[in-house]
């Protein structure tokens, strides 16, 4: 993973705005309709080249393919692992039950549009296992011919593959005996995803939302301790997982749930860091534009609470469509940058995904790109006042 020697490097969470027709072809596909094969397949790929040229055309160093493949950032995994099946019922996040409001905003929001539900995935109900590489393969294999014919320059690339966790959260366990064995058997089936990430030579992008967003979800009625033990039994399984994959190509992303809503029940970032640090990650991308956590920066002061680490913090919001100025980019890179005490080792991004589920967008597409080039040009600002170049 390269550290911003020069210049402060840029990159984005993941996720980008899908074409309307391939947000069509993944939401049949996650309810149950037949797709044919060819017409998906060439599909992503036309989405997948479009994404990439975009993201080098706005000025972005580390690009990946805008997980047009896949029809969100965690359910995909239902086309490549046995034991899923059903329709399950995720949990409402606590902070929008306690202002309903916020929910039926939420609601307007996502319209009746086609989209993938998340609160809605597939629920475990026989033995999780990983079955079916062929999609992973052809993932990787498309995604190095498209930077190979790519116009433009970036400095690296990444894939994502979900934490346990996430899945154990939001695809519900109707077969193991408790969480923990649910999650080890999915560390286990990720082990294929991960290697081969990092086997095609791509930074492997671990998302996480679990170890600070299921706080206020799953465990929202339960002590803080209790969620802690199960961020533990999570950050395990994925170390036991990452055995073998060099650490300095692991970038971690923990975030609180990327929605628009009051978010006063998120847990503190301090209380969750002496276990989320534990992930073996040389990087980790945290949540730092919205107005919940811009504050938290403030915590890597003490250099020991980053350690060797590189720290992504996100200096683009992900669900309002203001596009921040690059001034304000710069501001936020510059004061991060300065609170930890070497730029080499800040790398800028975004909040989170812009489209984590197919057809689920709150910033409309001609701001999601704009915002991006906004982040490149204050990367570039904060760079020429960080390095005096």
């Amino acid at each position: 993973m390269q550290e911003s020697r020069e210049r402060i490097l840029t990159t984005h969470a993941g996720s980008l705005p899908r074409p309307q027709s391939l947000i069509a072809l993944h939401t049949a596909r996650f309810s149950g309709q037949g797709v044919a094969d060819d017409v998906f397949d060439q599909a992503v790929r036309a989405a997948s080249r479009a994404s990439l040229s975009r993201q080098i055309a706005v000025g972005l160093d580390v690009v990946n393919n805008g997980e047009m493949g896949r029809e969100s950032f965690f359910t995909y995994v239902q086309h490549r692992m046995s034991g899923f099946g059903g329709v399950g019922s995720r949990p409402i996040m606590a902070d929008l039950i306690r202002y309903p409001g916020s929910l039926e905003r939420r609601r307007q929001a996502m319209g009746t549009d086609e989209r993938v539900d998340l609160l809605r995935a597939p629920k475990a109900i026989g033995p999780v296992r990983y079955v079916n590489s062929a999609p992973l393969e052809q993932e990787c294999h498309q995604l190095q011919e498209l930077l190979a014919e790519a116009d433009g320059t970036y400095a690296e690339a990444f894939m994502s593959a979900p934490s346990p966790g996430i899945i154990a959260a939001g695809m519900q366990n109707a077969h193991y005996d408790n969480l923990e064995l649910y999650v080890n058997a999915l560390a286990e089936a990720l082990r294929t995803e991960y290697t081969a990430i990092a086997n095609a030579g791509f930074v492997l992008q671990i998302d996480a939302p679990d170890l600070a967003l299921e706080r206020h979800t799953l465990f929202q009625d339960k002590p803080l301790a209790e969620f802690l033990a199960f961020v533990r039994v999570v950050v395990t399984a994925v170390n036991k997982a990452l055995t073998g994959i060099p650490r300095e190509q692991v970038r971690l992303h923990v975030c609180w749930g990327n929605y628009e809503g009051p978010h006063d029940c998120d847990v503190p970032l301090e209380e969750i860091w002496p276990e989320v640090s534990q992930l073996n990650a040389g990087a980790v991308m945290l949540s730092m534009a919205n107005p919940r956590h811009a504050h938290e920066y403030r915590l890597f002061a003490d250099p020991a609470f980053l350690g060797d680490r590189l720290l992504i913090p996100g200096v683009i919001e992900t669900t309002t469509n203001y596009i921040e100025h690059p001034e304000v980019v710069a501001d936020r890179i510059e004061r991060i940058a300065q609170t930890v005490g070497d730029p080499r080792r800040i790398i800028a991004g975004t909040d989170c995904g812009f489209e984590t589920a197919a057809g689920s967008k709150m910033v409309i597409e001609e701001v999601v790109w704009a915002k991006l080039r906004s982040l490149a040009e204050g990367a570039a600002i904060a760079s020429h006042r960080l390095w005096g170049k």
